[in-house]
């Protein structure tokens, strides 16, 4: 289009300075004389553009002209302060630059999508690293993992970034981990998180924050009712509380376990999750042929992630435990008994 391409070359000059005619017409994909017939079009609408020819001519502004257009739309100004969200700046010391660059891209902005951008940082954030201490540790219900080896539909999440953008309370249904009926929430939305690669919703039910995977929200309908969100508090905020209570949440099962020396690496790539401190070795065992894990899940029925390793892993404490693990076998084994010869 005319008017983008003209918008690029005052982005341009403004950036470089002179540009030899040359120049721009290689990097806008068109022809020198195109270049030139922008020229005229600019200064005709007041842009104090001009062109010298010659070996050291270009086109140049007058000095002193600057433009607060920057070309942004809207959605584009929002997309900037959300990716400006996450805390990754912290480990590398740049916290305090980014503050202080998003200032000026804030002031450079056009006045109309300032608000939009402003509103972004606050209702949307990006959380890249993965759920810690371990996966296993997540609440069953609504935190990181739960049924996360089911197959997923895909994300549909319009109506809920509509509700966290317009301030309106939002009707969802919603299935929790390890169930399969629907429950009906009326919230009050604070924003949506990105933790590594998942969406979620954050909003109050009934005055208290909860965490809602957005996979898991079946449909989910605008309401009239204005968003009521306790004063003074941020999103950030409220996911930052969240969050700890997700990755702080104690181990209700601890679980020690031996395995085969020769699947010990492949074991702690898996499980390191779940693991509580380093494999053991030189504990009696027969040869130094196996090593002993202790780990720790959330209930008793993860425990079957270990099923994975077969007969390379034998689950010692404590009894409870061990049926769970038998009973899983147990019923593995009628599933494929059809197929013995």
């Amino acid at each position: 289009m005319k008017s983008s391409r003209l918008l690029s070359i005052v982005l341009l000059l403004q950036t470089r300075g002179r540009v030899p005619a040359a120049e721009l017409a290689e990097r806008l994909e068109v022809s020198a004389r195109t270049v030139y017939r922008d020229v005229e079009a600019l200064s005709a609408a007041g842009v104090p553009v001009y062109a010298e020819r010659g070996r050291h001519g270009g086109i140049a502004l007058l000095p002193g002209f600057r433009t607060d257009v920057t070309g942004m739309t809207t959605d584009e100004a929002r997309a900037l302060f959300i990716l400006a969200a996450q805390g990754a700046h912290s480990a590398l010391g740049l916290d305090d630059a980014l503050r202080s660059a998003l200032r000026k891209v804030m002031a450079a902005l056009p006045a109309p999508h300032r608000p939009a951008a402003e509103l972004a940082g606050r209702r949307i954030l990006v959380d890249p690293d993965k759920w810690t201490p371990r996966p296993s540790s997540a609440p069953s219900a609504d935190g990181p993992s739960g049924d996360a080896a089911a197959a997923r539909p895909a994300v549909d999440l319009d109506v809920l970034h509509t509700a966290v953008f317009t301030d309106l309370r939002l009707r969802i249904h919603y299935r929790h981990s390890g169930e399969t009926r629907l429950r009906t929430y009326t919230v009050d939305p604070y924003g949506l998180v990105a933790k590594a690669g998942t969406w979620y919703l954050v909003a109050d039910r009934r005055g208290r924050p909860q965490l809602f995977r957005a996979d898991r929200v079946a449909s989910a309908t605008l309401t009239d009712v204005p968003v009521r969100r306790r004063a003074g508090v941020e999103l950030a905020e409220v996911w930052q509380q969240l969050r700890r209570q997700v990755e702080d949440r104690p181990a209700a099962v601890r679980v020690t376990a031996r395995i085969r020396r020769e699947r010990l690496d492949l074991a702690v790539r898996i499980l390191g999750g779940a693991l509580t401190g380093p494999p053991r070795t030189g504990d009696g065992d027969e040869g130094g042929d196996w090593a002993t894990l202790d780990l720790a899940y959330p209930v008793l029925p993860a425990v079957r992630q270990l099923l994975q390793f077969g007969d390379s892993l034998e689950v010692l404490a404590p009894p409870e435990a061990r049926r769970v693990m038998a009973e899983a076998a147990a019923a593995l084994t009628a599933v494929y008994a059809d197929d013995t010869p």
